[in-house]
């Protein structure tokens, strides 16, 4: 039986010239399968796994790692204009970057520390994506079957043209596994193409706006079909990466997080020494000028509230809540809406 897989392994792998694609799939799936039981570890903090790796109490996330490794896969691919061995060899530390980087793609994308909350389920999708992807590449499926070196067939590329679009609108639909995977897999961008958009997608919010019994539809299909489709992938991620916190909405920790974000959102939008407003009329921050008063009333406590709103803006930090005198207990003082 194993000479039997080495024979199979030489022949599909070593003699098709797949090699450094199969080694760049192994590292992908290999480091993302150690950092992983790294992260739960510790996450659950066992005594005997090393820990973060925080010099001077600097946390240097694994995705610097990554970075590393991409720059020396690429960089020595074209240094040593991919020769034998070495090309396998970078392909491996090429495959192991991508595991360390896609596992942090959220906090990339966020620009904060969100892998262990809901945000942080994107990090799982774009590495299982990106697996699939090098997958499907390993054995050979090329987008509608385009064999390289085939003389050109303006047939053939206006049908790949045209893919590409309905892929787009699927995309657009919020069908993200379906777009993605119909580029590689003709027919499933068609499906999503053609299917209902989902009520949170950007075609919903185009076309479907002015139209209440087709948004009305998405919705009732949304907590009839994706919904369960959604609880599936759901268990399936935490059993791969580790479920994330559950932090309910009222959680003060869930305001920190918000109001953090908020204030980040609204800090360039402030314009200091001309009076400016943080928001526009009756939106988030309306009423508050740059001299530090409200506009409505010149009460001494409301107007150092509001210069601690105005300096909470600027420095893009997170606000607080407070009670005082006039104010109803655990109503928040200054939040950006």
């Amino acid at each position: 039986m194993i000479s039997a897989l080495l024979d199979g392994y030489r022949h599909h792998i070593v003699d098709a010239h797949k090699q450094p694609l199969f080694l760049l799939l192994v590292g992908f799936i290999t480091s993302f399968a150690f950092i992983r039981f790294s992260t739960r570890m510790i996450r659950a903090q066992v005594r005997w796994w090393p820990g973060n790796i925080t010099p001077g109490g600097l946390h240097i996330h694994h995705m610097v790692f990554g970075l590393g490794f991409l720059l020396l896969g690429g960089v020595g691919t074209f240094a040593t204009d991919g020769g034998h061995p070495w090309t396998d060899w970078f392909g491996l530390s090429f495959g192991i970057g991508c595991g360390l980087v896609l596992d942090e793609f959220a906090l990339i994308l966020h620009l904060d520390d969100v892998y262990w909350s809901e945000q942080g389920r994107k990090s799982v999708d774009a590495v299982i994506l990106g697996i699939l992807l090098t997958a499907l590449l390993l054995t050979g499926y090329v987008p509608l079957g385009v064999v390289p070196g085939q003389d050109t067939r303006w047939g053939l590329v206006a049908v790949i043209g045209v893919n590409a679009l309905v892929c787009l609108v699927a995309l657009l639909k919020g069908k993200v596994w379906t777009g993605l995977l119909g580029i590689m897999v003709p027919g499933l961008s068609w499906i999503g193409a053609i299917r209902l958009a989902r009520p949170a997608s950007p075609w919903a919010r185009w076309r479907y706006a002015g139209r209440p019994r087709r948004m009305a539809r998405a919705a009732r299909r949304e907590r009839r079909l994706h919904a369960r489709t959604d609880r599936a992938r759901t268990w399936l991620f935490d059993l791969i990466a580790g479920a994330p916190d559950k932090v309910p909405a009222g959680h003060p920790k869930a305001h920190a997080v918000a109001e953090r974000m908020a204030a980040k959102a609204l800090a360039h939008r402030y314009r200091p020494g001309r009076g400016g407003r943080v928001g526009g009329p009756g939106g988030p921050g309306a009423g508050v000028r740059a001299d530090g008063a409200e506009a409505a009333g010149g009460d001494p406590a409301r107007r150092a509230r509001a210069q601690r709103r105005r300096r909470t803006v600027r420095a893009g930090r997170a606000r607080t809540t407070a009670t005082g005198p006039g104010r109803p207990s655990g109503r928040p003082s200054g939040r950006v809406r």
